[in-house]
């Protein structure tokens, strides 16, 4: 028996898009196993990816077996749902390469020793790479009419398009479709998950299965992401949003989640956190109580920054966020690696400086106005410097006559100028 429902869970996250009938009377009846596949078209998982590895970890909470498919072998055909264009097909090397990459990431999130109903991964070049074009035809291709796999919405939009179809993405749902089959007849997979767009691709697999044995097999799938504003769920300015610290450093994927909107948020808290119902509830009503102290955006960025890259680095990638708007002193800038000071820092105007000269000193106000241009005259500098609008390193300073040397740089490169609260500059000691 499961310990808890798995689709009543869910659909008040707001994840459930459809469920095949008999679907969840199979769920509340016995342990069962189900699968997702992950396309390794990269050798990181980005956040585009976080629903179904979300619906996975519901799934394997409320006692049932999760299977995770990398796909080893579909990953070199290219599946055709939701695409405008073929893809660049990709080599057996760089494919083994993003299985690795995949599968090192989904430990972080599914228990892979737990008894009955630990987390398999498994990747289908393992059954494709011996299947001959001919055996797959005759016991494959035979139990699908075109008819059937041209009514797919998939296929149909392709087909309507400018670029057409090739005959490879066509055959992608019977590949995926005999994923399913062979699951089923040799690992007991009774139910394929996977999002909104991929049902055809789903249903094609429990149709082979009942069409080729007689078999009984479900289908649950989830909902797309849709941001309020329109803008595709998961992409910055900087591109996708990856759950590699290479790709996509801790830090700017706090903000990713720190910056949702408050629409945004309201729905992102249930699907990507594993905050019950009761402390989502609570949270909700903090956050509309003072919607400025944004309770829901913290919550969120908390939950799954250190489920994504551990307590130590979420840390860091807070204390580096009060750098910018908080209220920071020099020393927190000089505990940052250079990586993560760059990444705050992107975006903001910089300013190189000669380093010979800096340590033989430069009076404040050349250094603000000659050497950098952070203010566009002498006599401007000095009014912000007596007003006291001006900050180097944090520091609020006022003295027009200080001399800048070496004692201001930070880690032995960067010097930090704020003018106002907001605008900052970063000076680089070349």
């Amino acid at each position: 028996m499961s310990k808890t429902n798995f689709v009543e869970e869910m659909k008040w996250r707001g994840m459930l898009h459809d469920i095949m009938p008999g679907t969840e009377e199979l769920l509340n009846k016995q342990v069962t196993s189900g699968y997702i596949g992950f396309d390794p078209t990269a050798d990181s998982l980005h956040v585009g990816h976080l629903m179904q590895v979300m619906t996975l970890i519901h799934f394997q909470r409320a006692g049932h077996k999760p299977y995770a498919l990398v796909g080893g072998a579909t990953g070199m055909v290219g599946d055709p749902s939701g695409k405008s264009a073929e893809r660049n097909l990709l080599d057996e090397n760089t494919l083994n390469k993003n299985v690795a990459g995949i599968h090192s990431q989904l430990e972080r999130f599914l228990d892979f020793n737990s008894g009955n109903n630990s987390a398999v991964m498994v990747n289908n070049y393992e059954w494709f790479k011996n299947f001959s074009f001919l055996d797959f035809i005759r016991n494959v291709g035979k139990h699908i009419t075109v008819n059937y796999m041209m009514a797919k919405d998939s296929v149909k939009k392709r087909l309507e398009g400018e670029n057409g179809m090739s005959f490879t993405e066509f055959t992608y749902q019977l590949v995926q479709g005999y994923d399913f089959y062979y699951l089923w007849k040799n690992h007991s997979i009774q139910l394929q998950m996977g999002g909104s767009d991929q049902w055809g691709n789903i249903v094609t697999g429990t149709e082979l299965i009942r069409r080729k044995d007689g078999g009984e097999a479900y289908a649950l799938t989830t909902s797309l992401i849709k941001k309020s504003d329109g803008t595709k769920f998961g992409k910055t300015e900087g591109g996708a949003v990856w759950l590699d610290a290479k790709k996509t450093s801790p830090y700017k994927f706090y903000q990713f989640w720190l910056n949702a909107s408050d629409d945004d948020v309201k729905s992102w808290i249930k699907i990507f956190t594993l905050y019950t119902k009761e402390e989502i509830e609570a949270l909700e009503n903090g956050h509309n109580l003072a919607p400025h102290t944004r309770v829901l955006q913290k919550a969120l960025s908390k939950d799954i920054t250190t489920r994504v890259h551990g307590e130590a680095e979420y840390n860091k990638a807070v204390e580096a966020s009060n750098i910018l708007f908080g209220n920071a002193t020099a020393d927190a800038f000089k505990q940052l690696d250079e990586e993560t000071f760059m990444d705050i820092f992107e975006g903001v105007q910089q300013f190189k400086i000669n380093r010979n000269e800096l340590e033989a000193g430069i009076p404040i106000i050349d250094f603000l106005a000659d050497k950098t241009q952070v203010f566009a005259s002498k006599g401007e500098a000095k009014k912000m410097l007596q007003g006291g609008g001006l900050s180097i390193n944090k520091t609020k300073i006022d003295d027009v006559n200080l001399t800048i040397n070496k004692q201001h740089i930070i880690n032995n490169k960067f010097i930090i100028v704020q003018k106002g609260k907001k605008n900052y500059y970063l000076i680089l000691v070349d």
